[in-house]
């Protein structure tokens, strides 16, 4: 823990989030002209993400250091992917076609080839960033970046230990993801929230997707009723009883993997958080197809959401703003990547006549993986939150080998 930070106790920082969160919450549905006025160009979501990198910029709370993150993730995370995923109707997902895959191959795309870009760009300019071969190298920082922008954690680090990336370089570079990840994250709600405007705009097939949402709504107006306490309980039953079930079998198969698959981390196998975001989406999708699906109609994604506002907190006060003045140059060249990367996305995006959601979400299930997937997706419908799901855990299959393929690249441009 950072012996700087005011706040130093979990329990109380836990408190201080769910009071920004309600805070948030009350104001955007305020009817008072300044906060409509607000929430209209500034996103609800984005303001729970912001605020509580505020805390942590300002040595209020320590967000890197806090245990918050960790179990959001894997208690709040898997439980909020079963309760979001009870009512999906897999076949209308099916019919959201091919574009989403292949726009979530075009930002995987952009990742590879906009780090060596943006290396050769910036160090026009700054030549001493090709720094040779050495574990500090600049090039071998940016592919545990890879590994993170294609994959998530897992693979960052795998890509720490394949290209023996010294610690000063790599806590640089995890810096420049966190912050520029994040940048690009809030610039995709803002698209969220203004997407039928966007889509409009560009005159994208929205069929689909306005289908799966009518469903959903249709769904809600004939089954929904008021929950009451045995409703409540069984829902929490539902998601954290399948969460834990998702933990055992993680337990099992990750050390399995390890010992009779030597290759697996190649392909986040031996990652446990991959098993364990693996089988619990598995485990909701399978539950839409029994009678858990009524639980949609006293408020199972509801609470879902919840979940999931309190993780997009816990992300948010990881955030310090200002770390981009202790590495200027690595920040630089990760807003050039990130900027690449983006622009290959519009572009493909607007080829193949695609809406902004699979833009965003195929995007954001390279940059952000598991966590941040599902929250881009919901935030254009919570019907979406599974394509998101699925997208990141994709990511996680492929992040490691393609960014191990990106580490091949750089690694000639920068020792060169």
């Amino acid at each position: 823990m950072n012996p700087e930070a005011l706040i130093q106790n979990d329990a109380s920082v836990l408190g201080l989030l769910a009071i920004l969160l309600a805070v948030v919450f009350y104001t955007a549905q305020s009817e008072h002209v300044f906060f409509r006025r607000f929430y209209r160009y500034v996103p609800a979501l984005l303001m729970c993400y912001f605020l509580p990198s505020l805390l942590n910029t300002f040595n209020i709370i320590d967000g890197t250091g806090s245990n918050l993150y960790f179990v959001a993730s894997r208690y709040l995370l898997p439980s909020c992917l079963v309760l979001l995923t009870l009512s999906v109707d897999f076949q209308e997902i099916a019919k959201l076609g091919k574009k989403a895959v292949i726009l979530f191959f075009t930002g995987t795309v952009g990742i590879i080839i906009g780090a060596p870009i943006a290396l050769l760009l910036v160090s026009m300019a700054f030549p001493e960033l090709l720094n040779g071969n050495g574990p500090e190298a600049v090039w071998r920082g940016m592919t545990t970046v890879a590994g993170a922008w294609i994959g998530g954690g897992a693979n960052q680090a795998a890509m720490k230990e394949i290209y023996d990336v010294g610690d000063n370089v790599f806590s640089a570079w995890v810096t420049v993801d966190v912050l520029v990840a994040n940048i690009w994250m809030a610039c995709l709600l803002i698209m969220a929230a203004n997407s039928r405007g966007i889509d409009a705009k560009t005159g994208a097939d929205v069929s689909a997707l306005r289908s799966l949402q009518k469903k959903v709504e249709e769904f809600h107006a004939t089954h929904a009723r008021i929950p009451q306490l045995p409703d409540l309980m069984i829902i929490i039953g539902v998601g954290f009883g399948v969460t834990g079930f998702a933990h055992l079998l993680a337990d099992i198969i990750q050390p399995w993997m390890v010992e009779h698959v030597p290759g697996g981390a190649r392909y986040s196998l031996h990652s446990g958080f991959f098993w364990l975001i693996v089988i619990a989406s598995l485990m909701g999708l399978g539950l839409s197809f029994t009678r858990a699906r009524k639980l949609e109609a006293v408020g199972a994604s509801k609470i879902g959401s919840a979940m999931l506002y309190i993780l997009i907190a816990t992300i948010g006060m990881q955030m310090n703003i200002r770390a981009v003045a202790e590495v200027p140059l690595y920040f630089v060249i990760g807003i050039t990547w990130m900027i690449i990367h983006a622009s290959l996305m519009l572009a493909v995006a607007k080829f193949i006549n695609a809406p902004v959601f699979y833009m965003a979400v195929g995007s954001m299930a390279n940059v952000g993986g598991a966590a941040s997937a599902p929250v881009i997706a919901a935030a254009f419908h919570p019907a979406l939150a599974p394509v998101g799901v699925l997208l990141a855990v994709l990511g996680y299959t492929v992040g490691t080998y393609m960014a191990w393929f990106c580490g091949q690249i750089l690694q000639v441009i920068g020792a060169s």
